[in-house]
């Protein structure tokens, strides 16, 4: 047991490091998710936002948290000063 939690911490290190796509997410909501954040101005600040980006993408909250994360460790998005939300830059939002 000890070696397989171990395994998924280091797998969880890795895939931030490599920005690889959350594993239960497809290339179609990962194209979802691009544009239902495009459609609430790129950035997301609160759940005013991520709200409409689950719904329009449907995907569930930690899916659209883990599609921010996997953004930010690629470089296609940026957080924004004094912890005011993401900004994403790919897609749309470029």
């Amino acid at each position: 047991m000890k070696k397989f939690a171990f395994a998924m911490a280091c797998a969880t290190i890795l895939s931030g490091c490599l920005a690889i796509p959350p594993r239960d997410t497809t290339p179609e909501m990962r194209d979802d998710y691009l544009a239902a954040v495009a459609s609430v101005g790129c950035v997301m600040r609160s759940e005013k936002q991520y709200l409409p980006v689950e719904l329009q993408a449907g995907l569930t909250r930690e899916q659209a948290v883990a599609l921010t994360e996997y953004h930010l460790a690629s470089g296609k998005a940026e957080k924004l000063p004094g912890d005011q939300g993401v900004k994403l830059m790919t897609g749309a939002c470029a």
